[in-house]
């Protein structure tokens, strides 16, 4: 397949995962079955971000045409990537970019993540069945050529024994922080709390740290937060928020609460499930200076950031790590 053909077969899966056949809400069902965090509202959400962000017919294009490489002749590499399993098809923008490159693409999934991966594999072949073999899903990389991994510090420390000696791109554990004003509006309070509750928080781009001025007002946040009030029927979450306020209260610890998110006082960036960490700031300027140097930071929400609302929604040109995926394989 040609470019122009790569692309219409992208925009052609946009439109199935936009839709609802029966097939595809089989599918979606089996994989919340599987995975009991892969609520449908949020496999919703993902699917919406896929086709909006990176299968919408323009921005394919747009995004196609800042590599003229692309549609240069390469030998074709094998190429692995291992998927990670946190959100639903957080793998699919480095399938898409193995797709796009022309490489044979060895993919491994993770388990709490295959179903959604595994159809969308399996649509494309039945549409073009000359993609047949692009894309092999594997139990085991070996023998590759080059390598994506994605997952922990403690895998990542794998990766790297494994795969220094090749081409690769080797992703470790990050997480986003938001810095506020106090001036938000309610509208975008709304939007924030989508960065900090959407996945249940399982995401790098989710907000898990928020920094506030000395004097900040938290029960506006707080407000906001409760249109996620649903999650505590969700009994796996429930159980995290349950275990979480015991641990604060038997260590005597402060913190704030809606029911919901329990906002507690700490240095760290990363917080655990249904915790959200908050920490104050003097100078705007000098935390911004600071975070954005910070290696595990992700994204920074904010007004003079990434808006409020868009912390889970990248566009195909931001790459996870800030490493560009494309770039990376057309030039192995």
């Amino acid at each position: 397949m040609n470019i122009a053909e790569k692309e219409a077969a992208l925009v052609r899966l946009g439109q199935y995962l936009a839709g609802n056949s029966p097939e595809w809400e089989v599918v979606k069902e089996r994989a919340y079955i599987a995975n009991g965090w892969f609520i449908p509202a949020f496999i919703n959400n993902a699917l919406e971000n896929i086709c909006q962000y990176f299968l919408e017919p323009a921005k394919l294009q747009q995004w196609l045409q800042s590599y003229p490489a692309v549609t240069a002749d390469r030998t074709p590499r094998k190429v692995g990537i291992v998927a990670a399993g946190n959100i639903p098809l957080v793998g699919f923008h480095d399938w898409l970019c193995g797709f796009i490159s022309g490489h044979q693409v060895k993919l491994k999934l993770s388990g709490k993540d295959e179903i959604l991966m595994k159809h969308i594999l399996s649509k494309m072949e039945e549409w073009y069945p000359e993609t047949a073999g692009q894309t092999e899903v594997l139990d085991m990389l070996k023998d590759c050529e080059a390598y994506i991994a994605t997952g922990s510090n403690n895998s990542a420390r794998y990766f790297n024994y494994y795969f220094a000696k090749y081409p690769h791109i080797i992703r470790h554990n990050r997480t986003s922080a938001a810095v506020l004003t106090g001036k938000e509006t309610p509208a975008e309070l709304e939007a924030l709390a989508d960065d900090i509750m959407l996945y249940f928080g399982l995401g790098c781009r989710n907000v898990t740290k928020i920094f506030v001025p000395r004097d900040y007002n938290f029960q506006p946040l707080l407000d906001a937060l409760n249109k996620y009030s649903y999650l505590m029927d969700h009994h796996k979450y429930k159980n995290n928020y349950d275990y979480n306020l015991a641990l604060l209260l038997l260590n005597n610890s402060p913190y704030i609460t809606n029911g919901t998110l329990l906002l507690h006082e700490a240095e760290s960036l990363f917080s655990p499930l249904s915790v959200l960490n908050y920490g104050y700031y003097d100078d705007i300027q000098e935390l911004a200076a600071s975070l954005h140097q910070d290696e595990v930071l992700q994204c920074l929400v904010g007004k003079d950031f990434i808006p409020f609302g868009y912390a889970q929604q990248p566009a195909l040109q931001e790459y996870a790590d800030g490493v560009d995926t494309m770039a990376f394989l057309l030039g192995i």
